[in-house]
């Protein structure tokens, strides 16, 4: 490489003017051809070569392109320019050969084509430290603020910035008489992408399979291009190109070009790299790389045509619902799956789910507690996500049910809650006596009472505060309301309620409304082993809310795989434990047991005691389970007045905890498995293949109307037909 070294100094500048040129003669050597100097502002020799990340490429013959940076892409759009049908830099023919000389500094490429145009290629931007200027006499320059030191000079190029629409490099979108393309699709996609580039709309005049025609939609601009099929292939080419643009471009930010397919090509990379990303995010990125000013509907649309070529578009998700419903039955037999629609129109109204594994492991090994909750999707034609949800022994959520409605009403919870009965009903003997946590609406009251007439029902706290909160705005009364409901006994949580009315007589009548059974720990009936809120959509929060937003099968999909996923791990976690409980009531016993070592205990019987401690004197019934102080009841575990009791009489401890707190309970609870679904491709398929598959999938699900594309909400009819039959 002695010969080939570009020497760059530290204190010589490289001018390329319009009327210069810069050439590489047959020996590699840099050539001054005549008019046209290569100014290095001092009479030093240098040698072309390359040293640390900036090389000299000598290319081979007809490698006319000089590219910097990045390589070309499908369309060849590797280097980028500036103008309107003008080119920067050497106007002139190369002297000698057709050598490719590439200069890269960080990312950036100072190149000469094959008419000598200088240009930058950067991937649409520049360095920060990088600047691409233009003076009046057009002289392109390259400054690098902090230097670029390659043994003895400087490359420095000084002009003003130029002002345009938007400083990003376009680019190099030259057509060319001869020029071709694969068909004419691709013909009409690189006319488009160079009139969005050099800031110019086209009006097509003609275009079918042979041929196409277009013109300036300036008025009185002469430009026009024509381009035809090639015989026997469907190869396009240019013909003819007419004249130069005497226009100027457009004026306004918009473009005519700027189709919503176009959006979609602009940022399908981004979009499959982070599907969040959000239409205006897309708005900002398209302005700043192509200076267009579009529509947040564009945009929208845009993002929704790559989505759908992704994932599947809303609409196919409701029509393939049925078919869903029949593979999630195939590969997780004993699930329940169904879906119903409008017998009027076909339209969606429910879909119910609820996965074998979930039904075996809460039926045999959860607690008989089951929170209700919902959320509103986010998708393109909205609805509602009911949720049934179980907890395990180490307190976990553990999902039982999902159903999808068109909107939440009173008729709605009442079928999502007969349908939950008559899941449980099948798969048990014995239905438990469930204790239910909501936030009491009246659809819900109305579907408890109706389906599971012995469950006790009450608030869920989170939902009751919150109410509370928005009614006083007060912190201390807030706090006041949580001692009031965990308070054990009836004095304790009487005290609480005085302190709330000495702040506020209104909050403590506001209270005083809601029956204390409902929600208060001293007064409930059923057993909650400590939970007094549901908590379901906050704790599934992080991605629940994610999914919502998705067409309905891929929600249904991603909650799937979700379970799948939490059975796995907690399924393998638990083989690790070597402890008789699980680790929370382990650790619930360990503290019992710290504090029951400085009570007293004294025996009446085999099975009554009475503790005694600083706090006061408690009596423990072993027998019974229970304590005074009634946390032995409440939460499933011995308190500490109950474990001093069972330690006084050499009673093993872990023998009185109530069984879905066992490490092997807790491994029944995930002994089952959640399978994948095949991708729906393979769907028809192995329906065909499966004997048990549901022969009445024909029937098709069409999406239900969105009111807010109409500005009216539709009245639904109260008639409803089941699709799938259970």
């Amino acid at each position: 490489m002695a010969n080939h070294d570009l020497i760059l100094g530290q204190s010589h500048n490289l001018g390329l003017r319009q009327n210069q040129q810069l050439a590489l003669g047959h020996d590699h050597s840099l050539d001054l051809v005549q008019d046209h100097d290569l100014d290095l502002r001092q009479a030093h020799e240098h040698h072309l070569g390359l040293e640390h990340e900036h090389e000299l490429d000598l290319g081979h013959p007809h490698d006319d392109e000089m590219g910097l940076g990045q390589s070309q892409n499908d369309e060849g759009e590797a280097v980028h320019n500036y103008g309107h049908g003008n080119d920067l830099g050497i106007d002139q023919k190369p002297e000698h050969g057709d050598h490719e000389l590439a200069l890269t500094v960080q990312n950036h490429e100072l190149a000469l084509s094959e008419n000598n145009e200088l240009v930058v290629s950067e991937n649409q931007e520049l360095d920060d430290n990088l600047q691409l200027t233009m003076d009046q006499d057009q002289e392109m320059s390259l400054e690098h603020a902090q230097g670029l030191t390659i043994e003895e000079s400087q490359l420095i190029v000084h002009s003003p910035v130029i002002q345009a629409r938007t400083l990003s490099i376009a680019p190099n979108y030259e057509l060319a008489v001869g020029q071709e393309f694969p068909d004419v699709f691709s013909c009409r996609r690189a006319l488009r992408d160079t009139a969005i580039a050099l800031h110019f709309e086209m009006q097509t005049i003609k275009s079918d399979k042979t041929r196409f025609t277009a013109k300036c939609a300036s008025e009185g601009c002469p430009w026009r291009i024509h381009a035809a099929k090639l015989p026997g292939v469907p190869t396009f080419t240019i013909r003819t190109i007419h004249e130069s643009h005497t226009c100027g471009g457009i004026s306004h930010l918009g473009h005519q070009q700027a189709s919503v397919q176009w959006v979609a090509n602009s940022v399908e990379r981004q979009l499959k790299e982070n599907p969040n990303y959000k239409p205006k995010e897309i708005l900002e990125e398209i302005h700043r790389v192509h200076g267009i000013t579009l529509s947040y509907k564009q945009a929208w649309r845009g993002k929704e045509r790559i989505m759908a070529a992704m994932r599947g578009s809303f609409e196919e998700g409701y029509r393939l619902l049925p078919q869903y419903c029949d593979q999630v039955k195939r590969t997780n037999p004993g699930s329940i799956s169904s879906v119903y629609g409008n017998p009027m129109d076909n339209c969606f109204q429910r879909l119910f789910i609820s996965f074998q594994a979930s039904i075996y492991g809460f039926l045999n090994a959860c607690r008989p507690l089951l929170g209700l909750d919902r959320t509103f999707l986010k998708s393109k034609y909205l609805g509602t996500l009911f949720l049934a949800t179980g907890f395990d022994g180490d307190g976990a959520l553990f999902p039982l049910a999902f159903g999808v409605v068109d909107e939440e009403n009173e008729e709605n919870w009442m079928w999502f809650l007969s349908e939950l009965h008559s899941l449980l009903e099948i798969n048990t003997e014995n239905m438990p006596r469930l204790t239910i946590l909501s936030d009491r609406q009246k659809g819900i009251i109305d579907g408890v009472e109706a389906n599971f007439p012995t469950a006790f029902h009450g608030f869920c706290m989170r939902h009751l505060s919150e109410s509370f909160r928005k009614e006083f705005n007060n912190t201390m009364l807030v706090n006041l309301l949580w001692e009031a409901a965990h308070a054990l006994t009836v004095i304790e949580f009487e005290a609480k309620i005085l302190e709330i009315e000495e702040i506020s007589q209104d909050a403590a009548y506001w209270i005083r409304r809601i029956p204390p059974r409902l929600w208060a720990t001293a007064y409930f009936e059923g057993t909650r082993f400590g939970h007094l809120t549901a908590n379901i959509v906050e704790s599934m929060n992080t991605w629940i809310l994610e999914a919502s937003g998705l067409p309905i099968i891929q929600m249904m999909e991603c909650i799937r795989r979700q379970l799948m996923t939490w059975f796995n791990e907690r399924r393998e976690t638990s083989m690790q434990w070597t402890s008789i409980l699980v680790p929370s009531a382990e650790r619930r016993v360990a503290e019992a047991l710290e504090r029951a070592r400085t009570y007293q205990v004294l025996r009446a019987n085999e099975a009554e005691f009475e503790v005694i401690s600083h706090e006061g004197t408690n009596i423990v019934d072993i027998r019974n389970r229970c304590c005074l102080c009634r946390g032995w009841q409440l939460y499933g575990l011995p308190c500490a007045h109950a474990v001093a009791a069972l330690l006084s009489c050499r009673q093993n401890v872990h023998r009185f905890t109530e069984s879905c707190f066992t490490v092997a309970t807790y491994r029944k609870t995930y002994s089952q498995t959640i399978h994948p679904i095949p991708d729906k491709s393979l769907w028809t398929e192995l329906s065909e293949g499966d004997p048990n598959s549901n022969k009445a999938i024909e029937v098709v699900i069409n999406p239900t109307p969105n009111p807010f594309d109409h500005l009216v909400v539709q009245e639904r009819s109260e008639s409803e037909q089941k699709i799938v039959v259970v």
